[in-house]
């Protein structure tokens, strides 16, 4: 791993040197050219797609979805929960994420998840995060964010992990449900993250989406 980020980071030098004129002048922000990440032993270089004939792919180029489901979400999700926007999801990675303090959700299902992500996210499907009674995945999930689920079967999150959580975009439900599903569970608000723009957004900003191994 390390030889890897010494190899891209001496890529990333040379385009650099040479200046703006040359093939990486769309910068995330006038001081940002890219940001470098190392989460889970994985390491990513977050960038904006320099080709400027670059358009957004065809499953996100639609205007018209039926709602619903396909409705235009709120810019606030839930009261006590913040709504980020790429540079603020782009801190946390940074920050939260790297030290493992936090966690980035995509909420999607599986087959949108393996179709391309935002670099560092987990998924992890809104609909096993139902408080159904039924449902045998919460609880083990809610404890690997960090909850201890106690005797009278509420949960403890003074030790959870802070979370991001996004979907396909303004008008997907799906990260949404998963919040709403968290805070019935009793988890803190000011530990929830919400990326409206979702892959939607990151996508017409050009920004570097992964396709998962597995």
């Amino acid at each position: 791993m390390p030889h890897i980020k010494s190899f891209l980071s001496a890529i990333v030098a040379v385009v650099l040197s040479v200046g703006p004129g040359f093939a990486q002048d769309v910068w995330i922000t006038p001081d940002t050219p890219f940001v470098e990440l190392e989460i889970n032993n994985q390491f990513f270089v977050i960038e904006r797609n320099p080709d400027k004939d670059a358009v957004v792919p065809d499953a996100f180029a639609k205007t018209s979805r039926a709602c619903p489901p396909f409705c235009i979400q709120p810019i606030t999700v839930a009261e006590g929960v913040k709504t980020i926007g790429e540079l603020e999801l782009l801190a946390f990675l940074q920050n939260e994420g790297q030290s493992g303090e936090g966690l980035l959700i995509d909420a999607r299902i599986p087959r949108f998840y393996q179709a391309g992500t935002i670099p560092g996210s987990v998924n992890l499907p809104f609909n096993l995060l139902s408080n159904d009674e039924n449902n045998p995945f919460q609880t083990p999930i809610l404890t690997q964010l960090g909850g201890v689920k106690q005797d009278d079967g509420t949960w403890d999150f003074t030790n959870a992990k802070k979370l991001a959580l996004f979907c396909n975009g303004p008008w997907c439900g799906q990260s949404p449900r998963a919040i709403h599903n968290l805070i019935a569970a009793g988890y803190p608000t000011d530990k929830i993250l919400y990326y409206r723009g979702g892959m939607q957004n990151w996508l017409i900003l050009g920004l570097t989406v992964v396709v998962p191994e597995s």
